[in-house]
């Protein structure tokens, strides 16, 4: 009888189709597992000098015909050459909503609310924080998506917390009879800071005039340690149509000309002065830089920098 050594045996072994040596039952045994769906990080969370920063995903919704939201003011031809260059689609976009906390170590600060109550506090859960723990609520402007998670059926969803916004924000809409502003701003108005250009909402925290998007729509500058951060709202809604060609019209700016010049001011020195943003709409984790490129800009999505303190 012929024997077969131990490296005879595994060399026959090798040559053998893969799968030849499994029972139909143990084939059986590693079927495919079920999709999952498409899915993405709900908060990130950096330091800022002694600053903690945690952008919260609030949301996000597919909106079609991107052009007359982006692009009013320029050709089909010119806005779809625009799309192909940079990968992205014409007949679609990708809104994402981003409420964000500042941990200043004194004061736990929200910067807008969101599109409602729920959505907001269940991502604040998310990240560790519950309603109760905000002092102080930041609106950088009045349209819905920013007000829409201050109140509730139970009535105001920050029931500690007091209340900044600008100025002159506050002052157009008080008289626009608004039903947002009605039913969700002005039952706080006694527990409200009203804020200019230059304003201190807590050491660390300035208010910076962004006008044009809506009247008195504003920004906010973060320093701790020497170190910077622009939560700049909706100055500029999309990373490339709203970046690389400020001037292109915005469906939602209230000004389009001034939201074109005040894009163009303040990209300006934010990629001269090279300091980081948050933009509300920007994709998720909305955190990134901006340098000048050509008569624009040009959006660089944060990596790793942030996590390096």
């Amino acid at each position: 009888m012929t024997r077969m050594t131990r490296r005879q045996a595994l060399a026959a072994s090798a040559a053998l189709p893969l799968g030849a040596g499994l029972t139909a039952g143990a084939r059986s045994a590693h079927a495919a597992a079920e999709m999952k769906g498409a899915a993405m990080p709900r908060f990130n969370r950096f330091a800022l000098g002694e600053f903690e920063v945690t952008a919260l995903l609030g949301g996000s919704v597919t909106r079609e015909e991107p052009q007359g939201i982006f692009g009013m003011n320029v050709t089909p031809e010119e806005f779809a050459e625009v799309s192909e260059e940079n990968f992205i689609p014409t007949d679609r976009t990708q809104f994402f909503f981003t409420p964000t906390l500042v941990n200043t170590g004194e004061e736990l600060i929200l910067f807008d609310t969101g599109l409602n109550p729920d959505a907001t506090t269940d991502v604040m859960s998310a990240a560790g924080y519950e309603p109760g723990q905000v002092d102080t609520v930041v609106i950088t402007h009045m349209h819905g998506d920013h007000i829409g998670g201050l109140m509730g059926d139970a009535g105001a969803t920050f029931a500690n917390a007091r209340y900044v916004t600008g100025a002159v924000e506050h002052n157009h809409w008080s008289q626009a009879d608004n039903e947002g502003f009605n039913t969700k701003v002005a039952p706080l108005n006694d527990n409200m800071t009203f804020l200019e250009d230059g304003g201190s909402v807590a050491s660390g925290v300035t208010a910076m005039a962004a006008f044009g998007h809506t009247p008195g729509h504003m920004g906010y500058m973060l320093e701790s340690g020497g170190q910077q951060l622009m939560l700049f709202a909706d100055l500029a809604n999309h990373y490339v149509w709203s970046l690389a060609y400020p001037d292109w019209e915005v469906l939602f700016d209230m000004d389009k000309a001034a939201a074109a010049a005040t894009r163009r001011r303040v990209l300006g020195m934010l990629a001269a002065d090279k300091v980081p943003f948050i933009g509300y709409h920007m994709p998720f984790p909305a955190l990134g830089y901006v340098e000048t490129r050509g008569d624009g800009f040009r959006y660089v999505p944060s990596s790793y920098q942030m996590m390096l303190g």
